[in-house]
């Protein structure tokens, strides 16, 4: 039915409701292209929810030969700024990049629709995405807003046709009379408004005479329906507000019932993809496009369940709150499940769209697993990370049958995944670093790692024993004092001698140091908002701040690059890095903590 993405194998290409419906559509010749859409809200950041919709929107045009279009739904300008229009574009591009980056419709900073062509696109239309267009005009997202000169003209056409009236209730009254589901509506005392008078106070309305809230427009349909987002819907209010996008040009706004459909027919969009909660507003989709007369095609909405990922929350609301309640340092703390916050942390983009593709596309409401979604990660920086050594919590070893000021140059393996990753130096001396966690003074039965008369052996090195622990006056240890088996090294004459524990190090001599930040889950249950305040779950352990020694070929880390810090975990350099300064962020564990965590509970 459709080409596997690079994340899966052909045996599990993506298959699910929709893409039959699609593929079925396909197989008819029903459209001249496949055309979806992502539109998002420019009123925050976008989150790992998120990333289900955008693959499955361009996972759907890369698998059938059509277009994505990127579009702002900016229909409410009290909550939309355009540093949330940059960063979507930004995180959407991150994510599809190299995946399906030739699917992302885009368009000339300042176009606007002129026409609907004979096959239903806008003519205006770009396709593909690039930095610039053929005369190098900068591409930019959609806009809602970009077309709010003809959703007036069909607002109009509406009052027209005596399907929609202007509305002087109050929010709260528009409300009472609405009723509820388990009773029908009544009608607006305003509701026989004459088409003439609509018609005026709606040109009233946009020229600015009335104050917010004081008039709407609403369709006329049915205020007894059994589905209440039929009972004579708003489609305009009134706001004297800055619009990121139009500026001051408009004081009034289209409702995003109005606007959605609207846009999409415009745009020549063939499958509206939304989430489960817009199910009841597809009624109100289709009645608006059904009644304005409008050439074929017409887009048509599918709806699908989201993604609700355990151990965080992804309402906008409370993410907001988080961050201007210093919870967090921003939108994009990698604590956060925003893309920003996702990609600082150094998670690739296709760990994430493997995730998201590999939860499946159903109508069925559920919480996922945030293990599966760590599974991901763990699954796709194995295979590319380059293998470093770090130590985080360091404590000083000096090997005494080594030879003061002597330095030997090791050969380490980049990635043992990849044959084609080749080697590295690291240096070796007298005097090394081990992790404090890798020595215990009276360790339990079935410890193998280095204790007083103990043996381990050092990665790429050698055996050594513990001889000596040295104290200071408080009775911390602050020196370990070995013996190496200067045979055990690789060809060495004892290099076959079998210990159970093999640890890590850095020669001291040789060290950098650089920051590590430990990060951990945001929050210490899997729902967080099941009840009461959703801030007393924050993990006061999800952050942990490190001096960190690493071996010297960190010197050049790149913020593109991923690595494994052996025994330890993934991790990428972060932003705040500078000349001298090295910080890197934990991407993940090597292993599920929480998992075992759980066992024991």
């Amino acid at each position: 039915m459709s080409t596997p993405s690079p994340e899966q194998g052909a045996a599990t290409a993506p298959s699910d409701f929709i893409r039959d419906i699609v593929a079925e559509h396909v197989a008819q010749g029903r459209y001249p292209r496949i055309h979806t859409r992502f539109p998002p809200e420019p009123n925050g950041y976008l989150h790992i929810g998120h990333a289900k919709s955008i693959c499955l929107n361009f996972g759907i045009a890369r698998e059938f030969g059509g277009v994505c279009n990127l579009r702002m739904d900016d229909t409410n300008p009290a909550k939309e700024e355009a540093e949330y229009v940059d960063s979507i574009l930004a995180d959407v591009r991150w994510l599809v990049r190299d995946w399906a980056d030739d699917r992302l419709g885009l368009k000339p900073a300042g176009a606007t629709p002129k026409a609907i062509d004979s096959q239903g696109q806008p003519d205006f239309y770009l396709g593909p995405a690039a930095g610039a267009d053929a005369a190098g005009a900068k591409l930019e997202p959609f806009y809602a807003s970009d077309y709010f000169e003809q959703i007036y003209t069909y607002a109009v056409a509406l009052i027209e046709k005596g399907k929609a009236y202007v509305c002087d209730l109050s929010p709260e009254d528009t409300e009472a009379y609405r009723g509820a589901p388990d009773r029908p509506g009544r009608d607006s005392p305003f509701r026989a408004r004459t088409a003439a008078e609509s018609l005026d106070l709606l040109q009233r309305m946009k020229a600015g005479e009335f104050p917010d809230s004081a008039r709407t427009l609403r369709a006329r349909i049915d205020m007894a329906s059994p589905n209440i987002w039929l009972r004579d819907p708003i489609l305009y209010r009134i706001r004297h507000a800055e619009h990121h996008h139009t500026g001051q040009q408009w004081c009034i706004y289209p409702m995003y019932d109005f606007a959605h459909c609207l846009s999409d027919y415009l745009e020549g969009i063939t499958h509206s993809i939304c989430t489960l909660e817009f199910e009841v507003h597809r009624p109100l989709y289709d009645w608006i496009l059904e009644n304005l007369n409008l050439p074929r095609p017409l887009p048509h909405q599918y709806e699908f369940a989201k993604l609700i990922p355990g151990y965080t929350i992804v309402s906008k609301r409370k993410l907001i709150q988080l961050v201007n309640e210093k919870a967090v340092t921003g939108w994009d703390d990698p604590r956060m499940p925003t893309l920003s916050g996702i990609r600082r942390r150094g998670v690739p983009a296709s760990a994430v769209r493997s995730f998201v593709i590999g939860v499946g596309v159903t109508k069925f409401i559920s919480l996922t697993d945030m293990a599966v979604f760590e599974h991901a990660i763990r699954e796709d920086l194995n295979k590319r990370a380059l293998r470093r050594l770090a130590v985080l919590r360091p404590i000083k070893v000096v090997i005494t049958n080594f030879p003061e000021g002597k330095v030997e140059e090791l050969d380490a393996v980049n990635n043992p995944e990849d044959p084609n990753a080749g080697t590295r130096k690291i240096p070796f001396g007298q005097t090394l670093y081990i992790d404090r966690d890798d020595f215990m003074e009276n360790p339990p039965p079935k410890y193998f790692r280095l204790r007083p008369g103990g043996e381990v052996r050092l990665k790429y090195a050698y055996i050594i024993k513990c001889d000596e622990v040295v104290k200071d006056a408080a009775g911390n240890v602050i020196e370990l004092r070995c013996i190496a088996d200067l045979e055990s090294k690789t060809g060495g004459a004892t290099a076959a001698r079998k210990i159970k524990g093999t640890i890590h190090w850095v020669s001291a001599a040789h060290a950098i140091d650089a920051e590590v930040r430990m990060y951990d889950r945001l929050f210490t249950v899997p729902e967080p908002d099941a009840a009461g305040d959703f801030k007393q779950h924050l993990n006061p352990h999800s952050l942990e701040i490190l001096s960190a020694k690493c071996e010297p070929s960190l010197q050049t880390a790149a913020p593109a690059q991923h690595y494994q810090f052996e025994r330890l975990g993934y991790f990428a350099l972060d932003p705040d890095s500078a000349a001298g300064k090295l910080v890197f962020n934990r991407t993940i564990a090597l292993r599920d903590t929480w998992a075992r965590e759980m066992q024991k509970k």
